[in-house]
């Protein structure tokens, strides 16, 4: 079975290109433009895995993240912060409001798969034991 990403981000080129990557990859994408509909997006059908963006209109990844991440649904919910903000206090942000991995545009593919990954299959134990 396809592992499923939700991707988020308010720019459709970047939208695309990560579909692109991600379709070849064989995952089963979907997409979401803003946060909020990256929340009902994750209500709908929880993903696998979300990437999502930080600097966007309205809530931005960090708060998607914290809500996520406050909700017993999705707190365990794998998620990748893809963003341009690469300080040290946006990292600690995103760090702390519970993203599992944060990584910066430009990024490189094959580091988004990697990590895409890797967090997907930390994350698949514990999903088969709540199913069993």
């Amino acid at each position: 079975m396809k592992r499923r990403v939700l991707v988020v981000d308010d720019d459709a080129l970047t939208l695309e290109i990560l579909r692109t990557i991600l379709d070849l990859e064989d995952f089963a994408v979907r997409t979401a433009g803003d946060g909020e509909a990256a929340l009902a997006a994750v209500a709908e059908e929880r993903p696998d895995v979300l990437v999502l963006d930080v600097m966007m209109p309205g809530l931005t990844g960090f708060e998607v993240c914290s809500r996520l991440r406050s909700e017993p649904a999705t707190g365990d919910l794998p998620i990748i912060l893809l963003t341009a903000r690469d300080g040290d206090d946006d990292r600690r942000v995103g760090l702390e409001c519970g993203a599992d991995a944060y990584l910066i545009k430009p990024f490189s593919p094959l580091k988004l798969i990697e990590t895409i990954r890797s967090i997907d299959r930390a994350a698949a134990p514990a999903a088969a034991e709540e199913s069993a």
